[in-house]
């Protein structure tokens, strides 16, 4: 089902960021995997041409998986792209070079040649040319599936995608908006410092600590900051003035990567005391199995047995029998995690049972 379109007085008011703040949104990079009634009615960027905008995140480049419904070849052009796979053929004894550079010619026709009702994938940048708006294919593919078992995928990862990602306007707080104004990098700084501990976790595999585990691999950040002159810095109060101007910058900053953390789901304090304790949700294994333990006691109960059980019911019982503190992101996170190591499955959108 494709999201339900926009409010035209909501687009006429909004105001596109500048170029030079794109970078932030990770969706910039990324083959966005966009319906195709969204790539056409996407807005084109009045500052850069081939730079178009869904729900102000900027997009250049998408992957789209599609039926043929219309073709137009040439010998030297295709209207939906260009491109091949390759094949690699054995070594053995009676290899004729003639026949096998005759296979390789079909095996690429083959791929690169679709008719109407094939199934094809595209990924590249969007453009719009004599008022018609096209994908110029950097990789195209003929798609095997004779089950639909690519298309079923597809259908359940692009209604999370605009759930999770699309749907969620990007937005930039006033100071990194505005360059002129001091801290106008503030944004920029603080997805580094986010990317810096998502990077910790991953490559550390620690189950939990705490903020001065961390801290110090912020510190080059806020090092590298424009200090106050003399003039600038605020008069001192005395011995009781606090700590410097850096170390409150460097704090500020960890707590709110350390918030934006709690908020994707990827960390959480079961417990909220004065020692801060963060728990790396994918690798708390008692969480996991006390979500094990929820969806296999309450699926054997008749109104849960056929269709599973919601999440909102496994966040409910997570947080009564384990912490109060976790969120709807950690438990898709671990939902998520589960489905993948087949203890758990799916049965429809949202409701999950025990394998």
């Amino acid at each position: 089902m494709q999201p339900e379109a926009k409010d035209p007085v909501e687009d006429s008011v909004w105001e596109e960021p500048p170029s030079m703040l794109w970078g932030l949104d990770p969706m910039f990079n990324a083959f966005t995997k966009l319906y195709v009634k969204d790539i056409l009615q996407m807005r084109e960027s009045c500052q850069v041409s081939g730079i178009y905008f869904y729900n102000s995140h900027p997009i250049f480049k998408v992957d789209v998986l599609g039926t043929v419904v219309y073709k137009r070849e040439r010998e030297d052009f295709f209207c939906y792209g260009a491109g091949a796979r390759s094949f690699g053929s054995s070594a053995r004894g009676d290899f004729n070079p003639a026949n096998e550079l005759k296979k390789l010619r079909q095996a690429q026709h083959s791929s690169s040649h679709l008719e109407i009702g094939e199934l094809l994938r595209v990924r590249g940048p969007v453009k719009t040319s004599r008022q018609q708006r096209e994908i110029m294919a950097s990789t195209y593919y003929k798609v095997s599936d004779p089950v639909m078992a690519v298309q079923i995928s597809w259908m359940m990862e692009v209604p999370q995608l605009y759930r999770q990602c699309y749907d969620k306007p990007f937005h930039l707080d006033s100071s990194a908006q505005n360059p002129n104004i001091q801290g106008g990098s503030a944004s920029y700084l603080l997805g580094r410092a986010t990317r810096i501990l998502k990077d910790f976790l991953k490559e550390k595999e620690v189950t939990r600590f705490r903020p001065y585990d961390v801290q110090d691999l912020l510190q080059p950040l806020v090092s590298r900051q424009p200090q106050k002159t003399a003039a600038e810095q605020e008069p001192e109060a005395g011995p009781s003035s606090g700590p410097p101007t850096s170390f409150k910058q460097l704090r500020e900053l960890l707590q709110k990567s350390l918030q934006i953390l709690q908020d994707e789901g990827l960390v959480f304090r079961k417990v909220k005391s004065q020692d801060e304790v963060y728990h790396v949700t994918e690798r708390d294994k008692d969480l996991l199995m006390a979500i094990r333990d929820i969806l296999r006691e309450d699926c054997r109960r008749e109104k849960y047995a056929e269709k599973g059980c919601h999440i909102l019911h496994v966040l409910s019982s997570v947080r009564q029998r384990y912490s109060r503190n976790v969120s709807k992101a950690a438990l898709e996170l671990v939902l998520k995690a589960l489905e993948c190591n087949s203890d758990i499955i799916s049965t429809s959108d949202s409701h999950y049972t025990i394998l």
